[in-house]
């Protein structure tokens, strides 16, 4: 086996372990392999489509068998999500790859921040801080997360 092979194996174990847990495989596998596997944008994230259909499939089931899968709320997320997610394939088919890139980097800087302050706010309301008051984003229920 050559290290080409040996490194996408490993791209694909970094994203299964984020993805397994639900936690969007793509947003660490898609840097790995435009960054230091030099796979084209375009590429990279048909690979991160392919790759997730089973891992899905496989999630599924575990977090089914754990009962933590409800089923409603997941049709409420995957119907708009698949078809927005075919209308934006065909414009990311056109767009100049620059775009691209430079949007899905926008977005992992927008993330980065989230968790940056979800974490600063968990953290305060762990030892009773005053922003524990001020959830960034609340449940519908009213319930800390």
């Amino acid at each position: 086996m050559n290290a080409g092979v040996i490194l996408f194996i490993l791209a694909g174990i970094a994203g299964g372990v984020i993805g397994g847990m639900g936690l969007g495989g793509g947003t660490l596998l898609i840097p790995i392999l435009t960054v230091f596997l030099h796979v084209g944008g375009r590429q990279a994230a048909a690979i991160n489509l392919i790759s997730f259909i089973p891992m899905s499939i496989v999630s599924c089931v575990i977090h089914a068998k754990n009962k933590l899968l409800d089923v409603k709320k997941a049709l409420l997320v995957a119907i708009p999500a698949t078809v927005t997610g075919a209308l934006t394939s065909f414009f990311a088919q056109r767009a100049p790859q620059s775009a691209l890139t430079k949007a899905f980097a926008v977005f992992l800087i927008c993330l980065a921040v989230v968790m940056i302050f979800s974490r600063t706010r968990a953290l305060f309301s762990s030892i009773g801080g005053k922003l524990s008051k001020y959830p960034l984003f609340p449940r519908p229920d009213g319930e800390r997360y």
